[in-house]
């Protein structure tokens, strides 16, 4: 799994888990991600519930 020198402050978000997915693949796509690690990032984060789209953010982010 992929991991981008990229942090991400989530701290401010308002708990909605699709910005928070569009916060993190916008901060992939500045570190230079191709679009098609961008999609692997959001159909992972997607295929679970909340928890998972935190754990999977992390996994490629690092996440305040």
């Amino acid at each position: 799994m992929p991991f981008f020198d990229v942090n991400v402050d989530l701290s401010n978000e308002d708990g909605n888990a699709f910005s928070i997915i569009g916060r993190v693949s916008k901060a992939l796509r500045r570190a230079g991600a191709t679009p098609e690690q961008i999609n692997e990032f959001r159909d992972d984060a997607t295929s679970g519930d909340y928890d998972h789209v935190l754990q999977t953010c992390m996994k490629w982010a690092e996440v305040d």
